[in-house]
Formats: C-alpha cells, structure tokens, sequence
C-alpha cells in the first residue's frame, strides 16, 4: 500500500479526501498487470538471447527420456559391426568380406539394404551382386578439420546419401535434429539426401510412395514434414540451412531387431527379419567411431554414446512410421502463441502472489501450480508437443515472489504508518478523556445552578434534512438512519459519481466547541479517518469515500452497505441458531478481524448492530469503527462507555472496561455473539463464574463439546487466556468443520 494513502490534512478546515486513493488495494489490476508484463518481457528477452536455452533442451530431453516405450520398428533391421567382430577381421574391412554380407543378406530378400560404411579403398564393394540397385552407399561433407570422403564408386550416384548429423551445439553436442536435405558444398560428396532419408525414400517408394517437394515443404505421400527453423520450439537461431526436422526417438533399448556381422555370415539370423525389410548396416565399435550425445545419454543404464548406426536407424524409422503408422511428428507452436502461453503463467504468478501474500502458502499453492505446469507440457508432449516449460516456471515463480514482496513490503510500511497513528490516537484519546471529564463536571455543576436560575438552555445540532443545500457541495442528504449522543448518521446520494450512488454520512459533533477541546478532537478524526480508510480496502468492511471537517463538525463519507444487521438474525428476536450457523458467522467475521489486526487495529464495537448481512452478495460486512465517539459523551450508560474505553456491555470485557482493550477483545466480543446464537440469551443476561470470573453458559444450550471449548477460550475472563489472534481461532473452527465433515 503506497504512502499516499496515508496524507496529513494541511488545513484546519474544509478538507476534503474524496479522492478514494491509488493504493495498490484499489489498483490490484494494475500492480498484476505491470508486473506480468515486465516479468513476461525479461523471460522473453532472456529467452531470445539464448540464456534459457540449455536449461530448455534438458528439460526436452527428460521428457523424451520419460515418454512410455514404444515397439520396436518392425520394419527395420540393424547389422552391426561390433568389438568382437573385429576380432575376426582388422578394420577396415575388406570388401570381400563387405560383399559376403551383401550377398548374405541380399539371399532373405530385403527391400532396401544401407550400408553405413565408408573405408579409404573399395572400388569393388557390391561386385557380383545381383541386385545392387537396391543397396544405399554414403559419403561425408567436409567440415572443420575434417575431409571428406568419397561415395564408393562403383554404386549409382542416386543411392548415395551424406552421413553428416548435426549436433545443438558446441557445449552439449546432442543430436535432436535431423538433417533430411541440403544442398551439395563438396564436389566427392555430391548429394542432397542423407543417408537415413534416402534409405526411407527408397523403401517407401516401392510401396508406391513418392518424394514431393512443393511450397518449400517436403511430402512423402500426402504426409507433410514441416521444416524446422532457427525458432522452432524452443531454439533459438540455431542453424537451420538444409531441410530439417525434430528427431522423435524411440527409446534405443526398442528401437529396432538388431543382429551382428558374425550372426549373419554364420546363418544365425532369420530370415524373416530380414525379408521385405529396411537393412542398415554399420560400425558400433568405439575402436572405430567413439559415438554421439543423444538425449538418452544422461539416462540410467544408457551408453554415454550412441553409434552413428542407430541415430541413422531412429531417422529412417520416424519418416517410416510417420507415413505408415500416422506416429506424429514433432510440433511447436509458433513465437505468438508461446509469448501468450508466457505471459498468461506469468499472469498466474503475479494472481497467486497477489491473492496469498504468505510464503509458506505461496510455496504450497505455488508448487502445486509449478505441478500442473509440468503436467500439461509432460501432457501434451506425450502427443509429440514440445511446449516450453522453462520460462513459464521462471515467469510463474519470478511474478508470484514479486508481487508478494511488493504487497508484503508495502504492507509493513502502511502497518508502520498506522501503529503511530494508533499510537497518535490513543495519545488523542487520553486528552480527550480528560477533558471530557471536565465536560462532565461542568455539566453537573450548570445543572445544579439550572435548578436556581432556570436559565440553563441546551445547545442541540439540527439534524440534516432532504432538501438541505449539498454537503461539501456534492452530498444530498436523503433521510436519518440513525441518531446517537456522539452525532447522527445519514443515507444521501452522491451527486457527483455518475448514477448518483448512495452513501452514508456520518456527522460527529464534538461536545464543547473551544479551541483546545477542538484540537485534539480534529487530532484524533484524522488519524480514525485514515486508519479507516485503509481498512475500507477489505471488501467486508465499508469503503471510506471522504473525510471533511465543516463548521467545526466532522464527516465521514462511507460505502453503503445494503441489507440488515446480524441483531435481526441473533435471538431473541429470531429462534436459536444452529452450530452450522454459528460456524459461519464465526469464520467470516473472524476473517475480517484477522485483516484488521494485521494492521494492529482493534474494532472496540464487535456486536451484532454493527455487523450487517449485504443484500447483494449475502456477506457480513463489519461496520462502526469508532474511536471518533469519544469527541462526545455517550448518552447511555447502558451502551457506551463514558470512559477511555469503548464498547458494549456484555460484548466487551473487562479489560476493554479498564481501558486497555486488547486484539483479543474483538475475540471476546465475537464469541458472546457465537454463545448469544446458541443460548437465546443477550450477554448482559449471563453470570460469570463467582471464582474464575469465565461466563457460565453451557447448561444453556445444546452444543458439542468441541465448539463448547472453542468458545470458552474465545471469552476468558482474562484476556492472556484467549485465543490471541483471529487466525488461531480459524484453524481450530476449521479442523472442528473437516471433523465434522468426517464423521458424516
């Protein structure tokens, strides 16, 4: 709550606090908004420059690693070239040995073989064999300390498919993507298919599946393969020259049927795994080739590298599977749409921060959303969504702390602010006393003279009445609703809001109009008034629309409350209430109580006139805060105090009768109401206990011992006995309410 809201009146006059402030209470929208924007665009600006981008890719790979296994691909095979293999025959191998293979393999009728080897001499690899149209070679671009090498010669240029595989980056080096097409940069490795690609192309083309390429999308039968750009998902410029798309692994465990060089060339290998199927041949020896980062390489159980054999393997079975098996591929959404899914969390964060303002709750509260929000992306990524998830839970966490330092911080500077007030009024409050007392005095004494002289004439404030000429220039009173020694309150319109809304006015007359009395009695207004109007944010408690002074007498200027007192509910006037109905009255006026001794403030008043059931939502609404009756002398003896205390007899204890009321002193007052809805009988009805001075009550009402004990410490005689706070009180009603709701 800013500092504004709490402005000293300069003048001694005509001051008027129509202005109804710009607290952050009256202006929450603002502060969440603000802030939701702010965190949105430092999440977005860190997330373009990359900074979140490793954390993003892990939190991709996790996901992928925690996906349920799928089938193996059935129409794969992997022949592989192991350590033990090459026991047998140094590498490289010949080609002899090469064509043994081919020919071996070549005899189970497969669709398409793809040999996965590349060795410095084999002119002549797939002599001899009968169908050599079918066999797929590869070559390698040329890179940063790396030649290249040729395709075998001896095989047609349109079988040979580049071996290259493009890892995320220089830190982790993982293979996420795959690069499907590019453009020739070599002149010994003149092809735009890769290798896994064009082995897939092949198969699928003899079931009569074509290639197309049309509006910079590339088609295998009808299914469309997007191409991936440098913002796809959650990348961020990466390179992305050639045709590439996201690498949807299956887990390596359950890739494919996997057989050895050895296990082939001994004929231990059936041959329906090999018939009809798409054969990838290549080296899983570290002696060879040490291997490449997968996602899987952080997973338990798992090689830290995967041979080149099997991430060629995964691209061939994702473009198989996508177009005969419908298996989705990998989808994002477009930058738009993720800068709303963005801010709408940090939106959320920003809400939850507002709402809880407690950090043991906003840990709770906030960790179950941070739950649901790794839920939905494990969720949707499970059908092939990659959503982010990174910025989001920063955005979340970062908007919910923010918000909830800004409110706590601003809380305790406005709290700082009211306990001097408090302190500035119970100082006003003592003045006042005293010279009320000599009002008394002199009272007495004019009324012994009146008894002589019969010239005593008392001084009465006319009451406003319709058609008077506007309060303050804008406040039309309309009818009296209540009159009282301390001054009378007022339903009137404002004339100055559009609809002209009705208020309620209350004008205090101070009891002597001299310059000392008047003083501490304007002291002791303003310092009430801007306690009440910071109160006035609860939505349970009126809102303070202004606050003036105008020939010497004071105004308040409220919200309007529409609906009846609690008074017409309690008995005697209604029948006696039920424990639910008690319950609900307790908790909801306590909820109001532990708002305002927050903020250090004590009611004083806590009786069922000054609590009022809304017509509009059925809420109770707490009315009547009223240190400011002290500027006059009670007209009853019977209701207020004519001392330093305020209150209600039978509603106020004893230390509110001393003048020392405490925050349990609203607990009390509260509680007489709770026994008054029970028993049927007013508090000043009932006796206390001659020893320990605690209200005897129960052998009144039929009630269970639970909310009996509840109630009892609620109205201790002595207030260290009490509940001392309002929250306390709660948590015991609420374990008593999930009882109940057990047992029934």
């Amino acid at each position: 709550m800013i500092s504004g809201i709490l402005n000293r009146l300069k003048s001694a006059f005509i001051k008027d606090k129509s202005y109804r402030d710009t607290s952050f209470n009256q202006h929450w929208w603002q502060i969440i908004l603000v802030t939701s924007l702010g965190v949105t665009a430092l999440v977005w600006g860190s997330r373009e420059l990359k900074w979140l981008q490793s954390w993003e890719l892990k939190a991709y790979d996790q996901m992928l690693r925690s996906r349920p296994i799928e089938p193996p691909d059935p129409r794969i095979l992997v022949v592989t070239i192991t350590e033990e293999d090459l026991t047998l025959e140094k590498w490289p191998l010949s080609d002899a040995t090469i064509n043994k293979l081919l020919a071996k393999l070549e005899s189970y009728q497969p669709r398409v073989i793809a040999l996965n080897i590349y060795r410095p001499t084999q002119n002549n690899l797939a002599n001899g064999l009968e169908n050599p149209h079918n066999i797929i070679g590869t070559c390698l671009f040329s890179s940063m300390g790396r030649s290249e090498i040729s395709a075998p010669p001896n095989l047609p240029p349109e079988n040979i498919g580049y071996n290259d595989l493009i890892p995320d980056s220089q830190e982790d080096q993982i293979i996420r993507r795959a690069l499907l097409f590019s453009e020739p940069i070599d002149q010994k490795c003149d092809t735009q298919f890769s290798f896994a690609a064009l082995a897939a192309i092949n198969y699928l083309e003899q079931a009569d599946i074509n290639v197309d390429f049309a509006k910079h999308n590339f088609y295998l039968g009808k299914t469309i393969f997007p191409i991936l750009s440098a913002n796809s998902g959650s990348y961020q410029a990466i390179n992305a020259r050639g045709y590439q798309i996201l690498l949807n692994y299956r887990h390596p465990n359950h890739l494919a049927q996997t057989v050895t060089l050895t296990q082939v060339l001994n004929n231990q290998v059936n041959p329906n795994w090999v018939k009809d199927k798409l054969v990838i041949i290549g080296t899983t020896a570290a002696s060879v080739h040490p291997g490449l980062y997968t996602p899987y390489t952080a997973a338990s159980k798992q090689p830290a590298r995967t041979p080149a054999v099997f991430i060629h393997a995964q691209i061939a079975s994702q473009l198989l599977s996508t177009v005969l098996d419908k298996r989705p591929l990998m989808w994002y959404w477009p930058d738009w749409v993720e800068l709303i899914w963005l801010g709408g969390w940090s939106l959320m964060g920003s809400v939850l921060g507002w709402r809880l303002r407690h950090p043991l709750l906003l840990v709770v509260v906030g960790g179950i959303t941070l739950a649901g929000l790794v839920g939905i992306c494990t969720g949707l990524f499970l059908q092939a969504g990659w959503l982010p998830l990174i910025p989001p839970a920063l955005a979340l966490v970062m908007s919910s702390v923010s918000v909830m330092t800004y409110t706590t911080y601003k809380t305790q500077q406005q709290t700082k602010v009211i306990l001097l007030q408090v302190e500035q009024q119970q100082a006003a409050i003592e003045q006042l006393n005293i010279l009320l007392q000599e009002t008394q005095a002199t009272i007495a004494t004019t009324a012994v003279y009146d008894q002589h002289s019969h010239n005593h004439a008392a001084i009465v404030t006319p009451e406003k009445n319709t058609g008077d000429l506007l309060l303050s220039g804008r406040y039309h009173i309309i009818s009296v609703i209540a009159s009282g020694g301390f001054g009378r309150t007022y339903l009137a319109q404002d004339t100055q809001r559009p609809g002209n809304p009705s208020c309620v006015v209350k004008q205090l007359m101070p009891a002597r109009r001299d310059t000392k009395f008047l003083q501490v009695a304007r002291r002791l207004f303003n310092t009430e008034a801007e306690i009440l109007e910071v109160l006035g944010k609860h939505q349970q408690i009126p809102t303070l629309f202004a606050y003036f002074e105008t020939d010497e007498e004071f105004y308040l200027i409220e919200e309007y409350i529409s609906g009846h007192t609690l008074n017409e509910e309690l008995p005697p006037t209604e029948n006696i209430k039920s424990e639910a109905f008690v319950i609900a009255m307790l908790k909801e006026v306590l909820e109001i109580l532990a708002f305002i001794h927050e903020h250090r403030v004590i009611h004083r008043d806590i009786k069922p006139t000054n609590i009022i059931r809304s017509a509009k939502d059925n809420r109770l609404v707490l009315i009547d805060f009223g240190a400011v009756k002290l500027m006059q002398p009670p007209s009853s003896d019977e209701t207020e105090l004519a001392t330093v205390a305020i209150g209600t007899r039978g509603y106020a204890p004893p230390e509110q009768f001393a003048g020392h009321p405490r925050l349990s002193s609203d607990i009390y007052a509260l509680g007489m109401m709770g026994i008054q809805a029970l028993t049927g009988i007013s508090p000043q009805e009932l006796q206390p206990d001659p020893e320990t001075g605690n209200v005897m009550w129960r052998e009144s009402a039929e009630v269970s011992a639970e909310l009996a004990e509840i109630l009892d410490k609620m109205v201790r005689y002595h207030f260290s006995d009490r509940y001392q706070s309002a929250n306390a009180v709660l948590q015991d009603l609420k374990r008593f309410s999930n009882l109940i709701h057990i047992l029934s």
